[in-house]
């Protein structure tokens, strides 16, 4: 679901930076090629991660939930020169795909895919991240703000995708599926995280944005 009508994304995109070629590629790949297209972020949403990228100029930056890399690719288009990118993916069928779109940026040498279980992962990573964001399956969300908050740099920011999903948040909790209430709890846990200054973009599905004071 998009929350913001059709008729004013397209006037947003038309009066916003254009997809790259890559960018572009990897959209209308996806689309032609890949089960549920949906979820890729798209350019609204792309050019809103490469925004926050760019004015952060992250060292390093850590995505859950790789998809077929559109979302890497954007957030990547902000590192420092000498920064990284670890974006990990559950979905092997995907990998080469994502390889291959990777291969394709100026930056290659600086994206890092780690195929397997984010839960399992995440704990065996020593870096410290200026930037992290987690669009990987909603019912742990706020098992992975946990897990990396501890990596988070000070000022550092942790984007949270699909946040409103499709306005079920808005149900009484009786009523909630699993995994709206599991997004429900984490809205309120980033809200009540005193360690963080946080707010909630009502775009497209919903984006949570917290920077650690």
């Amino acid at each position: 679901m998009n929350f913001i009508p059709a008729q004013i994304e397209n006037y947003c995109n038309l009066f916003s930076s254009p997809e790259t070629d890559l960018l572009k590629s990897i959209n209308e790949q996806t689309n032609l090629n890949v089960h549920s297209p949906h979820m890729l972020s798209g350019p609204l949403q792309g050019n809103l991660l490469q925004f926050i990228s760019l004015i952060k100029q992250p060292a390093n930056i850590l995505e859950i939930g790789t998809y077929t890399g559109y979302s890497a690719i954007c957030l990547a288009n902000g590192l420092s020169p000498k920064g990284k990118l670890i974006t990990i993916e559950q979905n092997k069928e995907l990998e080469n795909r994502i390889l291959e779109s990777f291969a394709a940026h100026p930056q290659k040498e600086q994206l890092n895919l780690m195929v397997g279980n984010a839960l399992e992962i995440i704990p065996t990573l020593t870096t410290k991240f200026d930037l992290v964001f987690i669009d990987a399956d909603k019912r742990n969300y706020s098992t992975y703000y946990n897990l990396v908050f501890p990596m988070l740099t000070k000022g550092g920011i942790i984007i949270a995708d699909n946040v409103l999903w499709k306005g079920k948040v808005l149900e009484a909790e009786e009523n909630m599926d699993k995994q709206t209430l599991a997004l429900h709890q984490f809205n309120r846990m980033v809200f009540e995280d005193e360690r963080v200054f946080n707010f909630i973009l009502p775009v497209r599905d919903g984006i949570s944005i917290a920077v650690k004071k």
